[in-house]
């Protein structure tokens, strides 16, 4: 049987820790910034655990499966 393929996608999207957490980044930072306050943009920065709701299909995705 083929090896399962991961979704190039998710591969660019989203990273895990070594402690196994799922890190995504910020939505809303491409266009219009001059609209958004500076505490806002830089709250952008960061990159955010990926919801617990969510962690199941990411995995999947990542994994191939």
């Amino acid at each position: 049987m083929p090896k399962m393929k991961t979704s190039k996608g998710a591969k660019k999207r989203f990273k895990v820790t070594g402690a196994g957490k799922l890190l995504r980044r910020h939505g809303m930072r491409s266009h219009n910034l001059e609209k958004k306050s500076s505490k806002r943009r830089r709250g952008f920065r960061k990159e955010y655990e990926v919801a617990p709701s969510d962690r199941k299909s990411v995995l999947k995705l990542l994994r191939g499966g």
